[in-house]
């Protein structure tokens, strides 16, 4: 806006516009701001907070942006400036433009965006706590985005918008199967999250599609449009490379890709089927049809009848130049001028000198805007050079990274030869010990030779000295008879000066002579002597020199062994130190993981007691009592050996072997103890027996925390542990005695079912001869009544008949089938459970077929109910679907004399039926033949007559409450006495 102002005061006003603003800086500005400006104001308006579709004249606008910018970086730094978290349409239309950008944008713009991933996580973990309405469908396509930005970081040489060719796709390939193989599961990915958010996006729509013409329904539907278009041409690819690949690779191999890919086909199918049928999307996207189904891999020759689908979207609409230049800058908030200078400027009344200067100026401008071009065009190219300069830079700090990392891997080498070397030094320490030993034997010689080299110097200096004394005495004699001799020589001159004394004096000299020859010669002996001495001290003191630079070599190289030695000292008590935590550290981990591994193994023991599968395993008592002192000495050792790691946390090795012991054997013992429960025909006892073992197993793993948190109650829960394995032995002591009964089973079952056979065959004798004397003494009504229920009481009993005859056929078969045993009664004492189910059902239905007799007598004599006859055909039924039961428990599933008893049972339940029905009819007809006539009744009467039906009708009430309690009570009672007499 601030630019267009500018102008219009240039180009409506005499002031020299050079000195109110630079030239130089408003082409800059113009030339690098208006884009980054029109792209920011695209993003802002297609980011709008409006709940309506994004614009598509905007979203073109912010690509445009990334073609001039080059780059995704102007687009990440506006759209950042968005209120992403705050609102939720603006962060659902940034996804939007965001996938649009990604796939028509400049090239640059994913690799550009790859830095922004974080931001694209953390959007979508803050939108995913709202989990209906666009929360839930943020948080899928900012997935989606996350997947397409994965994607292409694994494949950077496919385009955003996914349109490759054969030729470059073999190229991408590598003609690598493992590169196919690898890009089949990535896009499998991909499309997976397409057809979440797709799927999700319809769901939130509702039952109706008709807000799909609304603005709230097109602002959720718009962003499916690059969604097909990604998907059309995963689908193409997913396709083309899935022939290839079984054209390389076995079929069986590649079954996950071809389910995968079906399920796949499926939905995308059904999603471009509810996109075609929808009006929002006629006008802008053509969807492409998939075939009826998806091609079959196994046959290549379909590859060449393959039809790539093909999206097709609308022209867009051109823009014209004037459109253009409003694009670029933004006049809609120029302040226009008042009318009358307008048409003043129009009509030419502006001044020509005023004209000429705006002329000028406006030619000075063209100018100026084309050097400022040219020095853009400089500025860009050497910004291009310094970009390529940065990227060899990059590219040269990379490969030092690269070295830095080879670099650490050759360190982290290093690193482990030293700590080679360091065993190696340690083995070293005790060689250098040895070799110290031989140096310090070496020490003292040299320490001697040194003390009698010094013992020698200090005499030689001795001797030294006496010399010295006596060349000082020859020395002074020397001087005494040079002294004598110029005495001789004056004492000469005076001789010879006095004749008288000469000879004397002569002779004295002449002595003289030879004395000074004596005292010379002895003084050469003594200087040659000296020399000597000297030579000879300066040959000692260079020796002296040699031994002690010898001396102090030896000392350094011994206080560097010493040092050394200190040093492997430290090093080997920190190692051993080391060592000794790492083992303790290791040793309580694994006595950790071992009671870890026993509480797993008495979870499991306390699991199978409450699996139902376990059922039909079975132990004797007996065996049970003998696994009782195995399972109570692996708890004593165990108790002594936490005593033990108790005072001595050393002692972990016995206490670990203990703990698994332990577990294991009770783990054993309360399998098996709950596998006696099985056994056990005392229904009441055995779930005692097993609750016991259950609260046995839950004890041990108390004891099992205990010992990890090395309480001191541990002894004491051990103690209760022991007491509820002493409660286990004596429950199976007390089922062992109560086996016994198990023995005679066998012969019980024939007794029942031969009593069964008995008692059914007189109860049809006897309804046949109640039928007979009916007929013979009876008339009318009743003689209707009691042929009626007679006739469905003999139907009943034939059906039962029939019924235990196909039972007996049907137990016969599955006693021949008893794997092994060798007669009926052998085989009901080994499956005594099954055979007392067998002697229940046999006495119910003798039971019930003497109640369905003596209610059918009393009936037919006028002292019965009807109600008795249906209650005792009730009981009748009951009684057979217990033994059809039974019966099938054991036999095979395909047997045909199960199928028969099946049969069979159903006619029992029909003829049942029959007599239920047959009593209610003869009832109703009875009551309907005794109908009260009312005609003669006075007000009085009917009044009272309704009173006392009143009373009647409670009283009814009040004794059938009674008698619903009453019989509860005695179903209680005869639940409870069947058990005990099984018992």
């Amino acid at each position: 806006m601030w630019v267009g102002l500018l102008i219009i005061f240039v180009l409506f006003t005499n002031v020299n516009f050079e000195t109110f603003f630079p030239v130089e800086l408003l082409l800059l500005s113009l030339t690098i701001s208006t884009g980054r400006l029109r792209t920011g104001i695209s993003i802002r308006k297609a980011v709008n907070p409006t709940e309506e579709p994004v614009k598509e004249k905007h979203v073109r606008s912010t690509i445009i942006g990334t073609f001039q910018e080059k780059s995704g970086a102007t687009f990440w730094m506006f759209v950042l400036r968005q209120p992403l978290e705050e609102n939720r349409i603006v962060a659902w239309k940034f996804c939007h433009v965001l996938h649009k950008v990604l796939r028509e944008g400049h090239p640059r713009v994913i690799p550009d965006s790859q830095r922004h991933r974080g931001r694209l996580e953390d959007l979508g973990k803050l939108w995913q706590h709202l989990r209906e309405g666009y929360g839930r469908l943020i948080q899928l396509y900012v997935r989606l985005l996350i997947t397409k930005l994965d994607f292409h970081k694994r494949n950077p040489r496919l385009p955003g918008n996914l349109q490759a060719t054969p030729e470059e796709l073999e190229a991408i390939g590598e003609n690598d199967i493992n590169v196919y193989f690898q890009m089949s599961v990535e896009m499998f990915d991909y499309m997976d999250d397409i057809l979440n958010l797709q799927r999700a996006v319809f769901g939130s729509l509702g039952m109706s599609r008709s807000n799909s013409m609304t603005s709230c329904g097109q602002c959720r539907l718009a962003p499916l449009i690059p969604c097909i278009q990604d998907a059309s041409q995963l689908y193409d690819y997913c396709v083309k490379i899935l022939f290839k690949l079984h054209g390389a690779l076995p079929a069986d191999t590649l079954a996950g890709h071809r389910d995968r890919f079906s399920k796949q086909f499926q939905e995308l199918k059904s999603f471009y089927n509810t996109i075609t049928h929808m009006q929002y999307f006629k006008s802008l996207i053509t969807i492409p049809s998939l075939p009826e189904k998806p091609p079959n891999f196994l046959i290549q020759a379909e590859l060449r009848t393959y039809v790539t689908p093909v999206v097709v979207l609308p022209p867009e609409e051109p823009m014209d130049n004037e459109a253009a230049v409003d694009s670029l800058i933004d006049t809609s908030d120029i302040i226009s001028l008042p009318g009358d200078q307008l048409d003043s400027a129009r009509n030419g009344s502006i001044s020509p000198d005023v004209l000429a200067e705006r002329d000028s100026l406006i030619e000075h401008l063209h100018q100026e805007n084309g050097r400022q071009r040219e020095e853009l065009h400089h500025l860009l190219t050497d910004h291009q050079k310094i970009v390529e300069q940065l990227r060899n830079r990059i590219l040269e700090l990379e490969a030092a990274l690269t070295n830095k990392g080879s670099e650490i891997v050759h360190e982290k080498q290093l690193n482990q030869e030293l700590l080679k070397h360091k065993t190696e030094l340690l083995g070293k320490f005790h060689e250098i010990q040895g070799k110290n030993k031989t140096v310090e034997e070496k020490f003292q010689k040299l320490k001697e030779v040194y003390s009698k080299l010094r013992e020698e110097h200090i005499n030689l200096i001795r001797k030294k000295a006496d010399v010295d004394k006596q060349l000082g005495g020859m020395k002074i004699v020397q001087e005494q008879s040079e002294r004598r001799t110029q005495e001789a020589e004056q004492r000469l001159q005076e001789l010879v000066q006095g004749q008288a004394t000469v000879e004397q004096e002569a002779q004295r000299v002449a002595q003289a002579r030879a004395d000074l020859d004596d005292v010379r010669k002895q003084y050469d002996a003594a200087k040659t002597e000296n020399l000597a001495l000297i030579a000879k001290i300066d040959f000692i003191v260079s020796e002296k020199a040699v031994v002690e630079g010898d001396l102090h070599d030896l000392l350094a190289q011994k206080e560097e062994l010493d040092t050394r030695i200190e040093e492997l000292r430290v090093e080997s008590e920190r190692s051993r130190n080391q060592l000794k935590t790492d083992t303790e550290a290791a040793l309580y981990e694994l006595l950790l993981n071992c009671i870890s591994e026993a509480e797993s193994i008495l979870q499991n023991a306390i699991h199978a007691i409450d699996n139902p599968a376990i059922s039909a395993v079975t132990c004797t008592p007996d065996y049970l009592r003998s696994q009782v002192e195995p399972t109570v000495q692996a708890l004593e050792f165990l108790d002594t050996t936490y005593a033990n790691y108790v005072t001595d946390t050393t002692q972990r090795g016995p206490l670990i072997r203990s703990i698994i012991h332990a577990a294991y054997i009770l783990g054993v013992y309360l399998i098996h103890a709950k596998s006696t429960s099985n056994a056990s025909t005392d229904i009441a006892l055995g779930d005692r027996l097993a609750d016991e073992c259950k609260q046995a197993g839950s004890q041990g793993l108390m004891l099992l925390s205990y010992i990890k948190e090395k309480s001191q109650s541990a002894h004491d829960q051990l103690v209760i542990v022991k007491d509820h394995i002493t409660k286990i032995t004596s429950l199976a002591d007390s089922l062992s005695n109560t086996q016994g009964n198990a023995e005679v089973i066998g012969d019980l079952v024939e007794n029942e079912l031969l009593s069964m056979d008995k008692a059914i065959e007189e109860a049809a004798n006897r309804i046949q001869e109640m039928l007979t004397k009916s007929r013979a003494a009876d008339s009318g009504l009743k003689l209707e009544v009691n042929g009626k229920i007679l006739d469905s009481c003999t139907d009943l009993m034939k059906c039962i008949r029939i019924l235990v005859k196909k039972s007996r056929l049907l137990q016969s078969e599955i006693v021949a089938q008893g794997k092994g045993t060798v007669s009926a009664t052998e085989f009901y004492k080994r499956n005594h459970q099954w055979s007392e189910g067998l002697i229940s059902a046999a006495k119910a239905i003798a039971m019930g077929a003497n109640f369905l007799l003596e209610a059918a007598d009393k009936v037919v004599s006028g002292n019965g109910k009807f109600e008795q006859l249906v209650v005792a055909s009730q009981g009748i039924a009951a009684s057979t679907a217990q033994l059809v039961v039974a019966s099938r428990v054991k036999a095979e599933r395909n047997s045909n004399n199960l199928a028969a008893l099946s049969e069979a049972s159903r006619e029992v339940t029909q003829a049942t039926g029959s007599v239920v029905a047959t009593a209610k009819s003869c009832s109703q007809l009875v009551e309907d033949n005794e109908d009260l006539d009312m005609s003669g009744l006075s007000l009085h009467q009917a009044k009272r007559l309704e009173m006392e039906a009143q009373v009647r009708v409670l009283e009814l009430e009040q004794a059938l409450e009674t008698e619903r309690l009453r019989l509860s009570a005695l179903r209680r009672r005869h639940y409870q006495m069947a058990d005990e007499s099984q018992g």
